[in-house]
């Protein structure tokens, strides 16, 4: 059984390629995949050759951890059927080749544990459950009220807050374009913010040079939660902070009760998901898409089409 993938051979090189797939075993189960989002985050790092080493990484690999599919063979041992709409954070199921994290091809095995069965009129969108599950384990123990960054991470945030009965965030965007679409919430450049005593500042930019402008926002025992993924290293004035007695919180990622929060929300029409992917393209298109994805400022989200090669 073969899969057409998203391949990185090397840093800046990236290619679709036929991959022979690990035979599916008891648990497993094999999905076509419909849909694949691609991440601006983690995935640009992995494009770049940016990314920090970490059990797993290295060159040749298959990226993408947002996937949505149809399960097309079930192991004996799984309670799936096929049929099922299924979101997939990831596989490692190509051989000799990386998956990291193995979500962008046209079809993939994955231990049935691994995968959340979802409504199939989330369609397209259910790509997004990966990052509404990140920003609900972001904020899980206490919710911010200012975000820094209107992108995807951002706005879903912003949503969660609301969908919890959270007071309405701010946010701080830079690019004026994405300042427009603030839904129940202020959407303003920073520069313009004279609020220095904020409580809680999620930031999702991933700027590893903003901890200093951050710090004298906050009020006296003020949090900071670092929600983005931060290539460079972190530093920032030791006395601001100090006088704040300030607190760091990195968050890490999503775990599965983040996942369920995300979908019951969903279920009960309290969260949406509907706005946030601004492009598409057929995966044959997959180098330009992630171009796009990566260089152009009015791409929210681009999302790979795998049906035709399903």
């Amino acid at each position: 059984m073969e899969t057409l993938a998203v391949l990185f051979e090397k840093p800046e090189t990236l290619s679709l390629a036929s991959l022979a797939l690990t035979p599916p075993g008891d648990a497993d189960i094999v999905v076509d995949i419909d849909w694949s989002g691609i991440s601006t985050g983690t995935e640009r790092l992995l494009w770049q050759g940016r990314m920090p080493m970490f059990p797993g990484m290295g060159y040749p690999l298959v990226p993408g951890y947002e996937s949505v599919g149809r399960i097309v063979e079930a192991g004996r041992d799984s309670t799936l059927r096929c049929g099922e709409t299924v979101f997939v954070p990831g596989a490692s199921c190509f051989g000799e080749v990386r998956g990291l994290f193995g979500g962008a091809a046209s079809r993939l095995v994955v231990p049935a544990a691994r995968v959340m069965t979802i409504d199939h009129q989330l369609a397209e969108r259910g790509v997004l459950l990966a990052l509404a599950a990140t920003g609900q384990h972001a904020i899980a123990d206490a919710m911010p009220d200012l975000i820094i960054g209107h992108g995807v991470l951002g706005r879903l945030i912003a949503r969660l807050v609301l969908a919890a009965g959270g007071a309405a965030p701010t946010v701080w965007e830079t690019n004026p374009r994405r300042q427009l679409d603030g839904e129940g919430y202020a959407v303003i450049h920073p520069d313009v913010d004279t609020n220095r005593s904020y409580k809680r500042i999620c930031d999702v930019s991933g700027d590893s040079h903003l901890l200093d402008t951050l710090i004298g926002r906050l009020a006296p025992g003020g949090e900071i939660i670092l929600a983005g993924f931060y290539a460079d290293r972190l530093s920032f004035s030791f006395p601001p902070a100090f006088m704040r007695e300030a607190r760091l919180r990195i968050a890490a990622q999503w775990q599965k009760a983040d996942l369920e929060t995300v979908r019951r929300l969903l279920d009960a029409g309290s969260l949406s998901l509907d706005g946030l992917i601004t492009h598409r393209a057929p995966a044959a298109d997959a180098p330009a898409a992630y171009r796009t994805a990566f260089g152009d400022a009015d791409c929210l989200k681009m999302i790979l089409d795998w049906r035709a090669d399903a």
